[in-house]
């Protein structure tokens, strides 16, 4: 009698014993996947960030472009492009710039006289630089964690447009 409880004394413990591992092993599986989502999640945000930023500033100069529709200039000490339209006999310009850690956006008549504070957030970047060369437009965005993202743009309002 004395053997039987002993022998299910130590079965009880064995089980118990199987268990814990396979807990301790589903904890393990469980700290290594949220370890991997953490690092795909980090990845995909600096990804979307860089490509969010250069696919906005491409398409907003393919927006523009036609003649004497993009250019670059300074406000307020920034590196500013500018995009022009004319609506109503009424030129309008959009200003894209860095200021205080924002890509903002500045929409607003050409003569009217607002101020980098003027514009919208749109996107986190700490510096902008643009040069342009022709039809070569070259911009140097610094994104929120120092990343830099290069874009030459070949303006093609200047192409005769083939039938």
């Amino acid at each position: 009698m004395k053997n039987e409880q002993k022998q299910q004394k130590i079965s009880g413990f064995l089980a118990l014993l199987l268990f814990g591992v396979f807990a301790v092993c589903i904890l393990m599986v469980l700290l290594m996947g949220a370890g991997s989502y953490q690092r795909m999640t980090e990845r995909d945000q600096k990804t979307y960030a860089e490509r969010t930023a250069v696919q906005y500033l491409t398409t907003r100069v393919r927006q523009a472009d036609a003649s004497g529709g993009v250019s670059v200039e300074k406000l307020e000490g920034l590196d500013a492009l500018v995009l022009s339209e004319t609506l109503e006999d009424e030129v309008y310009e959009t200003k894209l710039y860095c200021y205080e850690g924002w890509l903002m956006e500045c929409y607003a008549a050409a003569d009217s006289d607002l101020s980098p504070v003027d514009g919208e957030r749109i996107l986190e970047a700490q510096e902008m630089n643009l040069s342009m060369d022709g039809q070569m437009l070259q911009i140097e965005l610094t994104l929120s964690d120092g990343t830099e993202e290069e874009l030459t743009l070949q303006l093609r309002s200047g192409r005769e447009v083939l039938p």
